[in-house]
């Protein structure tokens, strides 16, 4: 039975996706008000994944040091100022792009620690055989927050008034700092028997991660996913407001679409997997969400363009409740922290890679359309890729024999 305890860092969770959620829509907004330039636009969505390229290992590391609670219950606290700072400036006319990726990358700096540390609590609280319900929930908590709640709210409150999101944004953080309070209990992973200096634990992680015959594809399958994907996910403000010719709050609705479809794919992932295994779910989910980016490269009628994008939400969804659940259960405890943000800085570092290329080459093409169609045949191809790299591994099998 899972440790009730769960539920407090579930909640914590569900909130801070909330803010989060709000601000992803608010800060593209906040910068399509100011340019319309599509690189200055991708750019800023590489600005707040910048981060775990700089910082996405030594956050993990430092996650397998200290009290796991304390460190994410930090990054929100640290959020919250940031964000409500950007609403005071908002609010008082002085914000400028440069001062969007300002707050964009300290807000990123804060997320490698949160996500790495809060992510690593989750094995203590569920037993092995609900870790792939444990994930979903929180997947479940992750698209409820950040694109079925959030997205809307942002969007609407921001045509009302343009700070607005901004001070509902920071008041999230904080409360999901209070939540932490509330979770019980030392999360501080178990010492090694003689200290160790911090460059040894970093490079300790790296080559475990390395010389794992599953674990070291996967990581570079879920980079591959990330670049792909992200070279038209960072210009969807630009396909929804000038393709689809959608209003501000409009685009939060279409977001919203997007919200149900990863809620359908968080409430059947587990379910797939016991059916017929994490590989083709995995494989299957890859080719899923690249056949909906690519089909939004032609299709230019709001709601149908909202339903495919429903299809990638739910692809991706699926997907990243198999690779948590492989990590939580092959990764040894004391190194889960080292390992994520090894895992991480690949993964999410391959945003702002992927964000950039795809803003040039939506300059190149000349829309927001074409990048989509390139994405979506870049992903399909990966799917493919995925199958021949995983063919000789079984990714129960290997779970089984490690737990």
């Amino acid at each position: 039975m899972a440790d009730r305890r769960l539920t407090w860092l579930l909640s914590a969770n569900a909130v801070g996706n909330l803010a989060d959620g709000i601000g992803k829509v608010a800060f593209p907004l906040l910068a399509a008000a100011l340019t319309r330039d599509p690189v200055l636009i991708g750019a800023l969505s590489a600005t707040q994944f910048l981060p775990w390229l700089l910082f996405g290992v030594f956050a993990g590391t430092l996650a397998d040091r200290v009290d796991r609670r304390n460190a994410v219950l930090l990054a929100n606290a640290s959020r919250a100022v940031v964000v409500g700072l950007t609403a005071l400036s908002v609010a008082t006319g002085t914000m400028s792009i440069w001062l969007i990726y300002v707050a964009a990358l300290l807000l990123g700096v804060a997320e490698t620690v949160a996500e790495s540390a809060g992510n690593a609590m989750i094995p203590a609280l569920a037993p092995p055989a609900q870790l792939e319900s444990a994930n979903s929930k929180f997947q479940a908590a992750e698209i409820l927050g950040q694109t079925f709640l959030g997205g809307p709210v942002g969007s609407l409150t921001f045509a009302v008034f343009a700070a607005f999101p901004f001070l509902l944004n920071s008041a999230g953080f904080a409360i999901a700092a209070a939540l932490l309070i509330g979770l019980a209990g030392s999360f501080r992973p178990k010492a090694p028997a003689e200290p160790t200096r911090l460059r040894t634990d970093l490079l300790s992680g790296l080559k475990w991660l390395v010389r794992h015959p599953v674990l070291g594809r996967l990581v570079i399958i879920a980079g591959l996913i990330s670049f792909t994907s992200e070279m038209a996910q960072a210009q969807l403000v630009l396909y929804a407001l000038q393709d689809l010719h959608l209003s501000d709050a409009a685009f939060g609705l279409f977001t919203f679409v997007g919200g149900i479809g990863g809620l359908l794919g968080a409430a059947g992932a587990a379910r797939l997997v016991r059916r017929t295994g994490r590989r083709p779910v995995l494989v299957a989910g890859i080719f899923a969400g690249g056949l909906g980016f690519g089909a939004m490269g032609f299709v230019h009628q709001p709601i149908a363009s909202a339903a495919l994008f429903g299809l990638f939400a739910a692809a991706v969804v699926t997907v990243n409740v198999v690779l948590a659940t492989a990590r939580h259960t092959l990764v040894p405890s004391e190194l889960l922290g080292r390992v994520l943000g090894v895992w991480r800085t690949v993964v999410w570092g391959s945003i702002p890679l992927g964000a950039v290329v795809g803003g040039a080459f939506t300059q190149l093409l000349g829309s927001a359309s074409a990048t989509f169609a390139l994405s979506g045949a870049t992903q399909v191809a990966l799917a493919v890729l995925a199958a021949l790299m995983l063919r000789r591994f079984s990714i129960d099998r290997e779970a089984v024999s490690s737990s």
